[in-house]
């Protein structure tokens, strides 16, 4: 499997990096330089539409094919993403020009489309498809030109340029639907420096393509598969009917363009973002609303800590005659296990998986190595570093379970290595079903998900026992007071430390600190935008966990001060609450960002984001958890119990 390959070049990587050499690889591509004529290879990748949220390969349209299709082995993440890299019958070469060439049949027979295939160009172009192509590993895009809201002298000078993904299928008038059959790429090489004997080498720096419809009678094509343009003014576009056969002809023609853009900087056009102003405004909002927060918080709490952990240490005959109130209170009871320690622990074990996972994920794209350049790279890193950082899961589930007093540890690392990642295989497989029925491409095909499954049990699950047994071997959590043999009664509590009222309270203040990355996010996964801002990422994943270790602590000292002493699951579920907010939010995208209509993708938008939710609920409550578990213990350690 190319995978496996990629995999190990990571792990060379990874290892480069724990030893701290200055000196490291960054996977992705190696430039290829061309000489004039060289072919310059253009591949189609799939079609998307932020409709549908169905990929379909390039094939599944009528367009033009090579004698002989091949397709390139593609690594997991590819293979997920939905990308089926094929090759195309353009003939680009370097440096040459093409002014007009039919790019498949001859002149004097036009493709003909039969009503079959008329209908299906006709709903895909209703459903707003992109086509996406690519050019020595360049992605192709459109370039759109705009007047931005500046004064009118300016307006005269300047345009505001933006680039989209690949280039729209068709488009639509009235209830006319009509085709782009012929493309316009332009190339830009950067002209490398060489020795004067030597032959110039270029390197291709961007992809671009001005899409056309031209009606088939326009297209004057001569015996040579060459043909002429006609006036932009004079031409009709090239009507599909979808009840009838159609007769048309596709065509292209390269222009190339020096440029003096680096090979390095090349993926810059595709990544300009005019939006890195909002992006630095939000993290020095959230930066500057935790850390005042937390500067409060702090203060109130070390001070009542302070007082309360006086008060209680001092061994005045007065202070023994009074009641006691407060968390001391509860001291006897506040180790006490919960309920199902195995399904907590286990529950924890993955979120100490996933935190691992993303910390290292954020960091290592944050140094540039998962760049969009190589496709698919960030996925399949994420896929094996999970199921590698099961020995880390099973090592916490198993120390919290024998903490808990948990016997069965056999049964509980089982439970940990399959309780969630089981989940996820079970509203993926039921999601791939659907997008099998619509012959998608992004249909997990049935080998990758063997080899999934491989990796579940052959890889995580020995991982995970491996650590739960070490884990469940080591001294337990030193808790210090004892528990009491009779439980203590919980005096009724009060209408706001209901748990719904915690979770709604607990998450806001992370959610606030990250609703803006939350939207660059979701325009990444669910509106084929690039993203790649993971240096934002990392800044807003440590005030996430900053956050979300603050409000666990207040709200556990709230409910201990209210004589509760279960708070071990409690805890867990409300650190968990900005995943409540993230819901919320997904919702409100849904409605007011995207145009999904179909039952199918607004099935596929719903699962995915259940994931996106049970995920942050199982990092975020597991943050909170250790966070408050270790306060628990630092200030029961402080105060004296007879």
């Amino acid at each position: 499997f190319s995978f496996f390959q990629e995999r190990l070049r990571y792990m060379l990587v990874l290892l480069l990096l724990l030893h701290g050499t200055d000196s490291f690889y960054v996977p992705g591509v190696a430039p290829i330089n061309f000489h004039r004529n060289d072919p310059v290879e253009i591949k189609a990748v799939k079609l998307t539409s932020s409709r549908t949220q169905l990929p379909y390969e390039y094939y599944s349209l009528p367009f033009c094919q090579p004698s002989k299709i091949t397709y390139k082995a593609e690594n997991l993440g590819e293979v997920l993403r939905g990308d089926r890299i094929v090759n195309t019958p353009f003939q680009v070469s370097m440096n040459v020009e093409k002014k007009c060439e039919v790019l498949c049949n001859f002149p004097n027979k036009p493709v003909v489309l039969t009503v079959e295939q008329s209908k299906l160009i006709a709903e895909r172009i209703r459903e707003d498809y992109y086509v996406h192509l690519i050019a020595d590993n360049l992605p192709v895009a459109t370039r759109l030109e705009f007047y931005s809201n500046r004064e009118e002298e300016e307006k005269k000078k300047e345009k505001d340029v933006q680039f989209e993904h690949g280039y729209r299928l068709g488009f639509m008038d009235g209830n006319k639907f009509y085709l782009h059959n012929h493309l316009s790429f332009i190339l830009y090489y950067h002209r490398e420096d060489v020795e004067e004997s030597q032959e110039h080498t270029y390197r291709v720096v961007r992809f671009e393509v001005i899409p056309q419809s031209i009606k088939l009678e326009d297209l004057k094509a001569d015996e040579k598969s060459m043909c002429t343009l006609p006036e932009a003014t004079g031409s009709a576009p090239q009507e599909i009917d979808p009840t009838k056969e159609n007769q048309l002809l596709f065509t292209y023609s390269v222009h190339w363009e020096e440029s003096d853009i680096k090979w390095a900087s090349r993926w810059d056009t595709y990544l300009t973002m005019s939006d890195v102003q909002i992006h630095w405004f939000s993290i020095i909002n959230s930066v500057v609303v935790v850390f005042f927060l937390s500067g409060i918080l702090s203060m109130i709490i070390i001070r009542t800590l302070r007082k309360d952990i006086a008060n209680y240490n001092k061994e005045d005959d007065i202070e023994d005659t009074m009641e006691e109130s407060g968390w001391k209170l509860v001291h006897g009871d506040v180790f006490r296990p919960p309920q199902y320690p195995m399904i907590l622990s286990s529950l924890l074990g993955s979120g100490i998986q996933l935190f691992c996972m993303i910390l290292i994920v954020i960091f290592v794209a944050m140094l540039g190595m998962l760049s969009p350049s190589s496709r698919g790279a960030l996925m399949t890193t994420a896929c094996f570093l999970f199921m590698f950082m099961g020995v880390f899961g099973g090592f916490f589930a198993g120390r919290l379970y024998r903490t808990l007093k948990g016997h069965r540890w056999k049964k509980g690392a089982f439970c940990t290595a399959t309780l969630y990642p089981g989940v996820v295989f079970g509203i993926c497989f039921v999601l791939n079903c659907f997008i099998w029925g619509k012959h998608s491409s992004g249909a997990v095909p049935f080998p990758t998900m063997v080899a999934l499954l491989c990796m579940w049990f052959g890889i995580s699950l020995p991982l995970v026992y491996l650590g739960y047994y070490f884990g469940f071997r080591k001294q337990p959590y030193d808790n210090p007071v004892r528990t009491n043999q009779i439980p203590r009664q919980i005096p009724e509590q009060r209408w706001y430390m209901n748990k719904f009222v915690g979770i709604l309270m607990a998450g806001i203040l992370p959610f606030g600190a990250m609703f803006i990355e939350l939207f660059f996010i979701f325009s990444a996964i669910w509106e084929n935008q690039f993203y790649y801002l993971f240096g934002f990422l990392f800044l807003v994943f440590i005030i996430l966990v900053v956050s979300c270790s603050q409000i666990s602590i207040v709200m556990v000292y709230f409910q201990l001060c209210a004589e509760d002493y279960r708070w071990w699951w409690r805890t867990f579920l409300v650190s968990g609450g900005s995943a409540f907010y993230v819901l919320i939010y997904a919702v409100f995208y849904f409605v007011n960002k995207l145009d999904i209509v179909e039952f199918i993708p607004s099935l596929l938008y719903f699962g995915y984001t259940a994931l996106m939710v049970l995920s942050f609920w199982l990092l975020t409550g597991t943050i909170g958890f250790y966070a408050a578990y270790m306060f628990v213990r630092k200030i029961y350690a402080a105060v004296k119990i007879d």
